[in-house]
């Protein structure tokens, strides 16, 4: 198809896909910017202007034109639950992005009319309270009024979850249901549960009611799998390392995105890690899946590349900031041998570690391991979420070859962090800009799907904004960063964290033809319009994974949504939001700065500065 003077001659070595008339942030010091993208086999053969790619063009070769877009290298979720979140997606009832409690209650009405008898209707992840105008979690009584008969759990964050009359008696809660360790089922005053979990801290109580609900079988597997990674590709993201969880059990829960690797079928590259289900067994488990792969076994669309988030179920803390810090009791002794075990047989790994009383605790262990030249060892390593992380420990880490995956855990979280620390502890929450100083590898992530959404854009507007998703701004200055670091840190930090950097997060010749069009310029769209920003082409591997606007129709046919009663089928998955107007954003600049007009009153007539007694208020065009 010839475009813009772009006549098909190449023969032997024509491109199979060519991408140009765009405004490509390639990524690569060498060449930042370029105009078009050449790509065969998969690979990137070509890029520069139309005149470099002109000799790749045959009469096969398909040429899209950006339209003047931007192009960025396809975006690398570090901390991505994908795995877990493809099984259950089209069960799952979205309400990232959704503005009004009102509007999810309605949703949720609808879903559960047309849900099955023995089905639930969930709720799981992606959205806030503070994203609502009501600012509020829907109540148990609207729950039970919006579907009087069909379970119905709505869980928030790592806190509490809702659960209506239904879903009490699908659960087998009662009066006599035992609280479990670290979790609190509400119960009023007759002694029967209200319908309120609790972490206090672990989230345990909450995912274990969740596993009661039912599960897809293998067909419906798939498809769930394959539109989750589709809904990902919408975004611009073309890889993912996933963090593995409670309640992902190797191999059973891994056979899908295997078979469909098999098959060819995956839209998104996958690195996976393996995570210990069983306190108590996690030694034995590591040590037979040492016996059975390796890291980096697999190929380019699917590869191990590790252990953890947990090694050993002890040593995790949690991360329910309405909660007080979870006191740990002892746990070296196993951690330490399931750590040494890992390093002396060539496995890297990542560990969740919220607070930096753990992480300090973790670094004692790896410094004695050191002793025997165990760190730094060549296997790549990481701590992952490290909000309240020290400068002391971020020394530590970059002594022992460590590197750093943060997420926007606090978009959603920010408020009760705020609350329980303080402003001055939530500046630093966490400290990106010292980790990067370090020279740290600091990859970009989400922690989708049970808390944070997985749209990686709400993401990077927390990187360079500092705020929350209710839009209050949290970190200092130093702690935010300018727009290219945070894209960086989104796909070559995620690169660099598989082992892959010579191959994948910029677009030059020899690389991964990995790309995404963008519906608004990341570099020059006003800031509160990030999250807003979607794909409106993504290419992963030279295929076309996802196409809307005018490339609808040029991604790959997906199977119908099964079952039929998805809430997917009928609603999608991430709800778009319309960017704020230029007035808006002025009217919501200025209530910030009327609040923080009152606030440093306060704090003067706190100080004894000015009197207490409000003045009257004053119009001289009243005075008479």
């Amino acid at each position: 198809m010839p475009v813009g003077g772009l006549v098909p001659r190449a023969t032997h070595d024509a491109a199979d896909l060519v991408v140009r008339n765009a405004k490509v942030h390639t990524g690569d010091p060498g060449r930042p910017h370029a105009g078009a993208i050449a790509v065969r086999d998969g690979l990137i053969t070509a890029v520069g202007d139309d005149r470099d790619v002109a000799p790749y063009v045959g009469p096969g070769t398909q040429v899209v034109d950006a339209l003047g877009r931007r192009v960025v290298p396809g975006l690398n979720d570090s901390h991505l639950h994908v795995i877990r979140g493809g099984l259950n997606y089209v069960l799952e009832l979205r309400w990232d992005g959704v503005p009004t409690l009102r509007q999810g209650l309605a949703m949720l009405r609808e879903q559960a009319a047309r849900t099955p008898r023995g089905q639930w209707v969930r709720v799981v992840g992606g959205w806030s309270s503070e994203q609502f105008a009501e600012k509020r979690l829907p109540t148990v009584a609207e729950l039970n009024a919006a579907a009087p008969d069909t379970p119905v759990f709505v869980l928030h964050l790592y806190q509490s979850a809702v659960l209506n009359r239904a879903a009490l008696e699908a659960a087998g809660f009662g009066r006599d249901t035992p609280d479990p360790r670290g979790g609190q089922i509400v119960r009023g005053r007759d002694g029967e549960p209200t319908g309120m979990l609790l972490a206090a801290p672990s989230a345990l109580i909450l995912y274990s009611t969740l596993a009661k609900a039912p599960v897809l079988d293998g067909a419906d597997r798939a498809t769930s799998t394959l539109h989750f990674l589709r809904e990902l590709n919408r975004f611009g993201l073309t890889s993912a390392i996933d963090a593995a969880g409670g309640f992902q059990n190797f191999p059973d829960n891994y056979g899908t995105v295997i078979e469909l690797a098999r098959e060819g079928r995956l839209s998104l590259r996958i690195a996976y890690h393996l995570f210990p289900q069983t306190a108590g067994q996690e030694l034995p488990d590591l040590a037979r899946w040492i016996e059975t792969v390796r890291p980096e076994d697999g190929d380019a669309w699917l590869r191990l590349n590790g252990a953890g988030e947990n090694l050993t179920w002890a040593a995790a803390d949690f991360e329910n900031f309405a909660q007080p810090r979870p006191e740990l009791g002892s746990y070296e002794d196993e951690f330490e041998k399931a750590v040494r075990l890992l390093m002396e047989n060539g496995w890297g790994f990542r560990l969740h570690a919220t607070y930096d009383e753990t992480i300090r605790r973790d670094l004692a262990v790896f410094e004695k391991l050191a002793a025997d030249g165990l760190f730094p060892a060549g296997n790549r390593w990481l701590f992952d979420h490290a909000e309240t992380v020290s400068p002391a420990s971020l020394d530590r880490i970059t002594a022992l070859g460590g590197a750093v995956s943060v997420q926007n855990r606090l978009s959603f979280q920010g408020e009760a962090f705020l609350r329980r620390y303080g402003p001055g502890a939530a500046a630093d929450a966490p400290p990106v800009g010292a980790m990067l100083a370090r020279g740290l590898t600091v990859g970009g992530g989400t922690d989708a799907t049970r808390v944070s959404t997985y749209n990686p854009w709400v993401a990077l507007h927390w990187l360079v904004s500092g705020r929350t998703a209710g839009g209050l701004p949290l970190r200092s200055r130093e702690n935010r960063v300018d727009r290219t670091t945070a894209l960086h840190m989104f796909t070559r930090a995620g690169a660099a964290l598989t082992g892959e950097s010579d191959v994948k997060g910029v677009l030059r010749p020899g690389c991964y033809a990995d790309l995404a069009v963008l519906t608004e310029d990341f570099f020059t769209v006003p800031e509160p319009d990030i999250a807003h920003i979607e794909s409106v082409l993504t290419v992963t591997g030279g295929r076309i994974v996802y196409a809307t606007a005018e490339y609808t129709g040029l991604d790959e046919e997906l199977p119908a949504i099964s079952p039929a009663w998805s809430p997917v089928a009928h609603y999608g998955g991430y709800q778009a939001s319309v960017p704020g107007s230029a007035g808006a954003r002025q009217a919501g600049l200025l209530g910030e700065a009327v609040a923080e007009s009152g606030r440093h009153r306060a704090w003067r007539v706190e100080r004894g500065l000015l009197p207490d007694a409000v003045a009257a208020p004053f119009d001289p065009c009243f005075v008479l």
